[in-house]
Order: C-alpha cells, then sequence, then structure tokens
C-alpha cells in the first residue's frame, strides 16, 4: 500500500527532533560512500519490516541528495540559457520535492534522523555552479549531476533488490523513476561529456568522511520542507529515452 502524498502540498517546518534520536538514527556516513559497518545488519523492527543500515543510509541519501540539487534546479530554471536546460531544473525541483515529501512521510515510520543540510562536498557542487555564468554555467551543472546521479543509479536498484521493508522499497521505486527522467533530461541538454563522466562515476576520488556526511540537525530543529512546484506541470515518472550521442 502506498502512503498518502497530501503533505506535498503544505510548505511547512515541522517535526522536532532530539540530541538523543540524533546520535541513534544519523548515519556516520552519506554520500556516495558506503556506510561503515555491516550494510545488512538489523538496525529496527518495524511494522514495514526489518530496516537495515543499508536501507536507513538510503534514506539519508535521498533526502540529502534533494537539499542541493533541488536549489541548484532552481538556478538552472533562473539561469539556464537554453529551453532544454530550463526544462532539466524543472525536473530537478519537482522530482526532489516529491523524493523529499516521500522521505518526510516514511523518516518517523521507521525512526530515522532526517538531515536539514547537504554534505559540504554537496554544498561545494552547488558553489561550483553558482560561480559559473553563460553556457559554462550550463556545462558545470549538467556534468556534476549527470556524474552523481550515474553514480547513485545503481545503489537504488541494489536497495530495491535486496531491501525487506516495504517502506524503503516504495521510496526505491520512485527514485529509481525520478533518477532516470534526472538523467535523461540532462542528456537532452547536449552538454553531458560522457568520457568524462564515465571515468568519474566508475573512479571517484575518496574524500574525509566530514566532506561526505551532512551535519545532523541540532536538537529541536525542525525538519525543512522542499517546496513543492505543482504549477511546473512535469512529469518525472515516465521519462522519454535520448537519442544516442553523435560520435565526432
Amino acid at each position: 500500500m502506498r502512503l498518502s502524498r497530501s503533505r506535498i502540498g503544505v510548505v511547512v517546518l515541522f517535526g522536532a527532533m532530539t540530541l538523543t534520536l540524533t546520535a541513534l538514527a544519523f548515519p556516520a556516513v552519506l554520500g556516495l560512500d558506503k556506510a561503515d559497518g555491516d550494510p545488512g545488519r538489523v538496525i529496527a523492527g518495524t511494522k514495514y519490516g526489518p530496516l537495515t543500515e543499508a536501507d536507513r543510509d538510503f534514506v539519508v541519501k535521498v533526502r540529502a541528495a534533494g537539499l542541493w540539487e533541488y536549489p541548484l534546479g532552481e538556478m538552472a530554471m533562473a539561469r539556464g540559457t537554453t529551453k532544454e536546460m530550463k526544462e532539466a531544473g524543472e525536473h530537478l525541483v519537482v522530482g526532489h520535492a516529491g523524493l523529499d515529501a516521500m522521505c518526510r512521510e516514511i523518516a518517523p515510520e521507521l525512526g530515522i534522523t532526517l538531515p536539514n543540510k547537504a554534505s559540504p562536498q554537496q554544498e561545494g557542487f552547488v558553489a561550483t555552479v553558482d560561480s559559473k555564468s553563460g553556457r559554462e554555467f550550463d556545462s558545470t551543472a549538467v556534468n556534476i549531476m549527470r556524474v552523481t546521479h550515474g553514480q547513485i543509479f545503481p545503489a537504488i536498484a541494489k536497495i530495491r533488490a535486496t531491501t525487506k521493508n516495504t517502506l524503503v522499497r516504495q521510496l526505491a521505486d520512485l527514485a529509481n523513476d525520478t533518477v532516470l527522467d534526472h538523467i535523461t533530461v540532462l542528456e537532452k541538454t547536449g552538454l553531458v561529456e560522457y568520457d568524462q563522466v564515465t571515468f568519474q562515476q566508475t573512479g571517484p576520488a575518496k574524500l574525509p568522511e566530514e566532506k561526505v556526511t551532512p551535519p545532523p540537525p541540532q536538537p529541536g530543529e525542525r525538519v525543512l520542507v522542499l517546496k513543492p512546484r505543482p504549477d511546473l506541470d512535469v512529469n518525472t515518472a515516465t521519462p522519454t529515452p535520448t537519442a544516442a550521442p553523435t560520435v565526432r
């Protein structure tokens, strides 16, 4: 049974979280690195099925992704130099608003604490794109996002194939559709440098833990909500495949 998404239409800050919950539930490592310990270790029994370390970290990764890709999508909508670039920005905003709503809905059910800020690495991505202008802005944004989406795509499939938790499975279904849609619209810009992207996806540099870990929320801090944008009328569930890149 899928959870109601009626909360998506309301933009509020809610849900106080205590320091104790933060210490117990916040994952040690996020970003694109693997979690410490055994990812298959069951950390909680819920009425939706057992919750493993990998399940918990996946929910938090999806949330953290929205905390930097949503504002980057807004930047693309405002500063993109082509129709395709602005369209990609719209899809990022709508897609991550939907994923954010589901993360916020299932996290209390599973006892998961969500971050309110992206990791330093992810904030660095936004700062890098923000420092560019014109076509360089477009190209930088597209290739950074194409790398990160390409890295998380197989991780979604692995979670979907292995999780025994029905809520995590639902999130993986939505994340799979959304990330595929984002990859598709990014490729439609014609700016993806495929050789560079493939290299960075398969051989990412290892960063210190503090660079890839979003800071935990402060005691009593309310959960930040990414603003829904139904006015954009964007469908992120059924992407249209792109044509093969032209060989030069």
